[in-house]
């Protein structure tokens, strides 16, 4: 069977801290403030009441003991485009625990390709982990890295996309081989 926090945990230090594709995420993650959650759920409705039940933890938990939490699930969404389709719900869901403006949801996907790209511009790795992935944000806290990187969050896009043209499809792979 697939150790898909392991996986996922390799991803977030090699790619996203060891990139710096995420600003923030280095200090939360070796203050142990990510909470890594692998859905279980057989089928929507209950991924949906494990996207209830983090969205509920996370806003009634202090920031110092779970800043983000990373919504995972292994086999609920194989297609790409099923997945993205599947983030409107997850925006209504956002909105019906009145959370827009205080919780954002980043998407992860194996197989993610941005608009306008083909399926191995290795631009499109920015967003892709080993497994479907929600990523539950404190809005605070991108506001926070935001501003300590300088206030430009499209800069911080701009350079996230050079480090990975830099880097190539070969160094992405690489990247993600488990030691």
């Amino acid at each position: 069977m697939l150790d898909v926090e392991a996986a996922t945990r390799h991803w977030l230090e090699k790619a996203v801290i060891g990139l710096n594709l995420c600003p923030f995420a280095r200090a939360v993650y070796v203050k142990n403030q990510v909470r890594i959650v692998v859905s279980q759920a057989r089928h929507l409705d209950a991924f949906l009441d494990d996207l209830d039940r983090e969205l509920t933890l996370l806003v009634n938990t202090p920031a110092e003991e779970t800043d983000t939490t990373l919504l995972v699930h292994a086999t609920l969404f194989p297609d790409f485009e099923v997945f993205n389709d599947f983030l409107n719900v997850v925006d209504d869901v956002v909105a019906e625990h009145e959370l827009e403006g205080v919780i954002q949801v980043a998407p992860f996907h194996p197989l993610f390709q941005f608009e306008g790209t083909e399926p191995d511009d290795v631009t499109n790795c920015t967003n892709r982990a080993p497994f479907p992935t929600l990523h539950l944000l404190r809005e605070e806290s991108v506001e926070r890295a935001v501003a300590s990187e300088g206030g430009d969050a499209d800069a911080i896009v701009e350079r996230n996309l050079q480090t990975l043209r830099d880097l190539g499809v070969k160094g992405w792979r690489a990247l993600m081989q488990k030691a």
